[in-house]
């Protein structure tokens, strides 16, 4: 139980800056306000490395579906913990966008575009098209895991027939700092098409939010996009994860 609760912890860290931080660029009569696209990617980057270093001893600190799902995919994580990781995941993500909610509590009255209210809670694509959105969600989360695995090689310095302990890979040092830097540069290099969900639970937990709080003048939740970045990431993640192992690094 302790692993799904940090899971959960985690993951509502990282949506509290994320989320956050789209808030306070896009919302009305913020310090913020116009920021801009590099503001928003430094936020989820730092948000993910700070989440990391908070729950990873713990937990692993997987923070994200993709993440999860993937590492079991190739035998690094048992599928036994897999569901309870997952919901504890998308619960975190419901409670960071609440929190973010009540933190720009007087912004969303004044805030007239919905299209700007739903971006603080999950993603739209700029150019909206199955096939172009599914593709780059699933490159930005393969290069996710990618990367992710290699960090943890570089850490361990030590190939392990059996599960690493991911624990105690991103527990100390620079680790969960090196992973929000990962985050940070995929969000600059390939955020632009579709605000880089790589992450089921960062996405449909403060979506699912966004459905049920107050928020005057809100409009829909775009529940018709909303399964792309929940399946693209998964998708990406077990590609990425199986590509890393399949050339032997």
């Amino acid at each position: 139980m302790q692993n799904y609760l940090a899971e959960m912890v985690g993951t509502m860290i990282l949506v509290i800056f994320g989320d956050g931080v789209v808030a306070n660029v896009c919302l009305g009569k913020t310090k913020a306000h116009g920021s801009g696209w590099i503001v928003i990617v430094t936020g989820w980057g730092v948000g993910v490395a700070v989440a990391v270093y908070c729950v990873a001893r713990i937990s692993g600190g997987h923070i994200n579906p993709a993440v999860t799902i993937a590492l079991a995919a190739i035998g690094q994580f048992s599928w036994a913990l897999v569901p309870g990781y997952v919901i504890a995941q998308v619960a975190g993500g419901f409670l960071g966008g609440i929190v973010v909610w009540l933190a720009f509590l007087p912004h969303w009255r004044v805030t007239d575009d919905q299209r700007a209210k739903l971006s603080v809670f999950c993603t739209i694509p700029e150019i909206r098209t199955v096939a172009g959105n599914f593709i780059c969600e699933v490159i930005g989360t393969a290069l996710l895991l990618f990367g992710v695995l290699g960090i943890a090689a570089n850490a361990t310095h030590i190939k392990q027939a059996g599960p690493l302990d991911f624990s105690a890979v991103f527990s100390t040092g620079i680790n969960p700092l090196l992973v929000g830097v990962l985050v940070w540069g995929i969000g600059l290099s390939l955020g632009g098409p579709t605000g880089y969900a790589i992450n089921p639970a960062r996405d449909l937990g403060p979506r699912i939010a966004h459905a049920f709080l107050p928020i005057p003048g809100k409009g829909g939740s775009d529940w018709t996009y909303a399964w792309i970045p929940v399946v693209a990431p998964i998708v990406g993640g077990i590609l990425g994860a199986a590509l890393y192992v399949a050339l032997g690094f």
